[in-house]
């Protein structure tokens, strides 16, 4: 009787094991919640034209300054490697305080207008936040130092730097970040209608999801797409 009593149990909890197995595989194949306005996304308002053409436009503000977009890097690399096809993905510099935030925001087109844009972008966050080199931030003269040791002649990132053409987008940046209201970096615009940010996955520890975040990011796209899709 008690080997038979032992036997029910077991079997009992084996079935159990299995019931939660599957409510857990139930679970994890539920779509994740829907973003929630004012929780995981705001409006820009009014909505910003795009200069993406057919494609959804993708944004991320942001300042090599900030500890918060040099943690954003890797998650951001890992998703630009499987982001959508129809979405074309541009870094723009904010631009809050012209004395303190432009000189990288230059530094950022004059690398551009040199042909070399992107070859130092996670090399200039890693001097900064890793190295400790916090006065290239402000110091076209360190800045100078630094790219030369990288092998960009100093003349020519100084002319660069002090273009006609970097001084256009440099200007551009500072008005965007007005026009589109970025909150703080970094923050990810969506078709120049939603904006996000890891700042509105933080858990309950205090550190962000980004598997949250990313997923709130895929969808605004979908739904830009939408309604893409809606206007034709």
């Amino acid at each position: 009787m008690g080997d038979c009593m032992f036997s029910v149990l077991i079997q009992r909890f084996f079935l159990g094991c299995v019931a939660l197995a599957l409510a857990t595989d139930v679970l994890s194949a539920q779509p994740p919640a829907a973003p929630t306005l004012g929780r995981d996304f705001t409006m820009i308002n009014p909505a910003q034209p795009t200069d993406s053409g057919k494609k959804i436009e993708g944004i991320e503000f942001f300042w090599y300054g900030c500890i918060h977009c040099y943690h954003l890097e890797e998650p951001m690399k890992a998703w630009l490697k499987r982001k959508p096809a129809d979405v074309e993905f541009r870094y723009v510099p904010a631009i809050f305080d012209p004395a303190s935030w432009g000189p990288m925001a230059r530094a950022y087109y004059a690398l551009d207008a040199l042909g070399v844009g992107g070859k130092f972008h996670d090399d200039i966050f890693k001097a900064i936040h890793k190295d400790g080199l916090k006065a290239i931030v402000t110091d076209p003269r360190v800045m100078a130092d630094w790219f030369a040791n990288k092998g960009i002649e100093k003349q020519k990132f100084a002319d660069a730097y002090n273009s006609f053409a970097v001084n256009g987008r440099v200007k551009r940046s500072e008005d965007m970040t007005r026009s589109y209201d970025v909150p703080g970096t970094p923050a990810l615009a969506v078709d120049g209608k939603y904006m996000t940010g890891p700042s509105m996955a933080v858990g309950a520890d205090g550190s962000v999801n980004y598997d949250r975040f990313f997923q709130v990011l895929d969808q605004l796209i979908a739904r830009a797409r939408k309604e893409r899709a809606g206007q034709k």
